[in-house]
Order: structure tokens, then sequence, then C-alpha cells
């Protein structure tokens, strides 16, 4: 558990602290749980000192009363440098999924000398750019728009998180409702609160005003699976275009996350972009 600035913070690391040190942004709603163990392990044996972290109002990390969020968007941004001053880490390699990967490249814009690569997968510029980008699709937004979930029955909300993961594959890929199911409900069952999650809904944006994405100067890879229905493909390619001399990584048929089937392939892209001696090491 980790104090940070008086909010209480659950955290987890993986490997020799001597390795290059990679640090884990889940997006929000979601805990750490979905930065999957052997993800981690696996990451972890290829060399590098992992750590993954609860976000407030997830996991067992602080929870705060239903629509009264103590935080905005900057302290979550923030708690990512407390999690690397309890452990000592000066810096770290990012890499962040959804909104995590927001937060991540608000990391690197706000806290530059933290972070010496950057890893953005299944996400959207954090600032605003000139390049138009792409809705989400029909399906997200009709689920999202119209599901229903009695947030005080953990059953309920096991179901409700399990159809929404199976809208996050994007329909190109076969669904494993039974490993999506066990992750769910462990994460339901680990949390302090489930409901809590909620506050992520509204979490209040802090006013600050922050340079161009074309100021990060730090290795970058934008990773997008061409099925994300939430963030369309042009989100990734955007991203891409807008920091100077990011790579694109397209995983075809890939939805909204880190699915089990590219692990292999995420997991050999973060090594690559973390091995460089222009990336710190």
């Amino acid at each position: 558990m980790i104090d940070a600035n008086g909010a209480e913070l659950c955290a987890e690391s993986f490997g020799d602290r001597s390795d290059p040190p990679v640090l884990l942004i889940m997006g929000t709603g979601a805990s750490m749980l979905w930065w999957e163990e052997d993800f981690c392990r696996t990451l972890a044996e290829g060399g590098r000192f992992v750590i993954r972290y609860d976000h407030r109002d997830t996991g067992r990390s602080v929870t705060y009363a239903l629509g009264r969020p103590g935080y905005t968007d900057a302290d979550l941004v923030g708690d990512a440098v407390r999690v690397l001053e309890a452990y000592e880490v000066p810096a770290a390699h990012v890499v962040g999924v959804s909104a995590g990967g927001a937060f991540a490249q608000l990391l690197a814009l706000d806290h530059a000398d933290r972070v010496l690569s950057l890893v953005l997968i299944s996400t959207s510029r954090a600032v605003a750019g000139d390049r138009e980008l792409p809705p989400p699709t029909e399906e997200f937004t009709r689920f999202v728009s119209t599901a229903q979930v009695d947030w005080s029955q953990a059953s309920s909300v096991i179901e409700y998180l399990v159809e929404y993961s199976r809208v996050l594959t994007g329909g190109r890929r076969l669904f494993d409702e039974t490993a999506a199911r066990d992750l769910v409900r462990r994460d339901v069952e680990r949390a302090r609160d489930f409901a809590a999650v909620r506050n992520h809904d509204s979490i209040p944006q802090a006013e600050q005003s922050r340079e161009p994405l074309s100021s990060i100067a730090v290795p970058t890879l934008v990773i997008h699976g061409t099925a994300d229905p939430m963030f369309p493909f042009g989100h990734g390619e955007a991203l891409a275009e807008e920091i100077p001399g990011a790579r694109l990584l397209a995983l075809e048929g890939a939805g909204h996350g880190v699915d089990r089937r590219d692990w292999d392939t995420i997991v050999r892209a973060i090594l690559e972009n973390t091995a460089s001696d222009e990336a710190g090491y």
C-alpha cells in the first residue's frame, strides 16, 4: 500500500529492481488486475522491473462517496508519480491502455523527467489536435447507452462487465467468455467497493494548460487494434502522427484493450521500445 499525498493506493511489482522499470497504467474503471499477472510476469522475464497499481476507486485502493470523487484527472496522473516514488524509481518506461494511455501522455507532458519512453495502447490523444477523429461504433454507443446494471448486486455488475468486454472485442474475433467472466469476477470480489468505480464517469478535469503532443520527446510506440470500437483505428493513426518519431503497430482484428492473443506481440514490442540507448538504457 502506498500513501499518495494522503490517498492510499495498492501496487504490485514483478521482476528484479535492477532491471529497467516499466510502469503499467490501466484505463479508468479498471483495476490493476486488467494487467493480467501472466502478462506482467512475461514482461518481467524479458528483463524488466514491472509495476502495476489500482487507480483510486478501483481494486484495493482508496474509495470515495458515490458521485463525489475527491480527485481530478491531474491527481490520477500525479498518482503515477507517487507510485514511482514509493518504489524509489526516478523515471520509468510508461505503458498505458485506454484512458491509461491518456494519463501516460499527460505524465510525459507534465513530468517529462519521469518518463523514459511511452507505449500507448488502445487510446487517443490526451490534448486537442487538428485531425478529426472517428466516433465510436454504433454497437458500442448503443451498448453504453442502453445497458442495464444494478450496481448494488455483484452478480448484475459481473454480467454487465462481461457483456461490455464482449463489445470491446469489436466483433472480429471469437470472444472468450470463460476467461472474461473469471477476470471480471475476481475484480469485483477483490474491490473494496465495486460500485465506487462509477466515480470515474464524473472525474472533474483540472484546469491546466499543456504543451502539444509534438513536445513529447521520448521514444513512443502506439499499439492499436484495427477493430477497436471505442477508439477506432484513426485515433491510433492520429496519435502516431502527432508525437514526433512515434511508431504505429496495428493489431489486425483486435478490439479495445490487451487481448491474450496479442500478448506475445505486445510484450515483444514493449521490450523493443524500452531496450534502446535512446530510451534510457
